[in-house]
């Protein structure tokens, strides 16, 4: 049973997986050999970042599972692995903390109003201007998953209002006053002052936020972009910014990465970008090592592995994705 590695993994890291699974060979293949070594994987634990021959590796039909190192499937879940047998997996919720202290400094930079402080900063000028406050708003988040959910838990306490909407609207977190179905954002979005995305992307939620899911938003509402740059059309985005529909954008994601320098998003004093870097962590790899891990004996158990994907929806049902509270971590 070959295992094959493609994340910034250490000697370490690939040393704990064979201690996982001493009864497999363990190949860190990187992002330099991976579309050569994925053909003959019966396992992969990753995210590839470069172009892969996924014809190729269905050819071969070795390939058993894939564990994403990411909660975005987009990067392996193409037609021939949805039609196929391949279990895939997720990293969702993962990083949920992570992306919740991301989406802060988006929306507190924002609220503070940071990137004209910044730029006054920069030119050394000592400019005093009106601020806004989080505290009695109404908050939307667009996507109870992994991330929502801990997003609402980390929210609760500053004196807000929470509304929240999901594919799959059970198990209500009692941070929400409200939640509805994905079919009733437009709901959300009439009464948010503040609506972040964390929601997946895939067939259904491409471009989902366009002219007009921006026309039904607040007048003067702030969005967040946690989740994926392509379900929000950025020239609509540009255009809501300009009416004074939005008054301001925090993206960590944007709709083509990296984003352009042509964009007009760079020059937009109400926008603040961050390079997709909400999963990021000091411990990233040794918690996405000790999760795969645990995943892998798992599988290899013949157990559900945690955050196993619908593949159709491109996301894992509510009732598989792994919570930080399982006895087994």
């Amino acid at each position: 049973m070959r295992v094959v590695l493609c994340y910034p993994v250490q000697d370490r890291h690939v040393a704990q997986f064979q201690a996982a699974a001493p009864q497999c060979e363990i190949i860190n293949a990187g992002q330099e050999r991976v579309d050569e070594l994925l053909p003959t994987a019966d396992i992969f634990i990753g995210h590839a970042k470069v172009p892969v021959n996924w014809d190729r590796v269905l050819e071969s039909g070795r390939l058993k599972w894939i564990q994403s190192s990411a909660a975005g499937l987009d990067h392996c879940l193409v037609p021939g692995v949805i039609s196929s047998d391949i279990v895939v997996s997720s990293a969702s919720g993962l990083f949920a903390p992570q992306v919740a202290e991301q989406t802060f400094s988006l929306l507190f930079g924002l609220l503070r109003k940071a990137p004209l402080f910044f730029r006054a900063e920069a030119k050394r000028e000592f400019v005093r201007l009106p601020t806004d406050d989080l505290r009695g708003k109404t908050v939307g988040i667009v996507g109870m998953g992994g991330n929502g959910r801990m997003l609402a838990r980390m929210l609760a306490p500053w004196d807000i209002k929470l509304v929240g909407t999901d594919y799959f609207p059970v198990d209500v977190p009692r941070e929400l006053s409200a939640f509805w179905s994905a079919d009733d954002l437009d709901n959300l979005l009439e009464t948010s002052d503040i609506v972040i995305l964390t929601l997946p992307l895939n067939a259904q939620t491409r471009g989902i936020f366009d002219a007009r899911r921006f026309r039904r938003m607040r007048r003067g509402a702030l969005l967040i972009n946690v989740a994926r740059g392509a379900v929000v059309v950025e020239e609509d985005l540009v255009e809501a910014l300009k009416s004074g529909q939005l008054s301001g954008a925090g993206l960590d994601v944007t709709e083509v990465e990296p984003l352009s320098s042509e964009s007009a998003l760079w020059d937009d004093p109400k926008v603040m970008i961050s390079p997709h870097v909400g999963a990021q962590s000091s411990r990233r790899v040794d918690d996405t090592t000790d999760f795969a891990c645990l995943n892998l004996q798992r599988f290899l158990g013949g157990d559900e592995p945690y955050n196993r994907v619908d593949k159709d929806l491109g996301f894992p049902h509510p009732s598989v994705v792994w919570r930080p509270d399982h006895s087994e971590r």
